[in-house]
């Protein structure tokens, strides 16, 4: 079940390859993003001594936390992946020119995971392609509809 989702990722990204990665949370974190409490719009994923960080994900704390517990709605997060899957991500990330995007956020059997991508940036004329195609895809099902209608 998805929670939150990234759309600006596949509008400025082509997304290449797919992983699922596990999240290191605090307890307030987990309960807020049950309640829906969560932004990935201006994420994004950093390479650090040879781990993986995601920045800049937003999750607003509930109002009824605990007094002792200093909520930092953005502090940086940990992703858990396999070595090998991080060797993988390293490489192509030095080598190639890509970046790593958060792409959702899901349950997989009652744990939090984030599903990050291998991205390679959009030029401004590949967002244009793409709007162009959408407009189009959207003119033609308006008139199949009216078509089938008898319009």
């Amino acid at each position: 079940m998805t929670i939150a989702q990234n759309k600006k990722a596949f509008f400025d990204y082509f997304i290449e390859e797919k992983y699922e990665a596990g999240i290191v949370l605090e307890g307030w974190e987990v309960k807020a993003i049950r309640d829906n409490r969560i932004n990935l719009k201006e994420a994004y994923v950093v390479i650090m001594r040879g781990e993986l960080y995601l920045i800049g994900c937003h999750v607003t704390p509930l109002g009824a936390a605990s007094t002792h517990v200093r909520p930092d709605a953005i502090r940086t997060r940990k992703l858990l992946l396999h070595n090998e899957e991080i060797a993988k991500l390293i490489g192509k990330v030095e080598r190639a020119g890509y970046t790593i995007v958060p792409l959702d956020m899901h349950f997989t059997r009652g744990r939090i995971k984030v599903q990050i991508g291998l991205a390679k940036g959009k030029k401004q004329h590949d967002k244009r392609d793409v709007e162009r195609e959408k407009d189009w895809k959207r003119e033609q099902s308006q008139l199949l509809k009216n078509k089938q209608h008898g319009r």
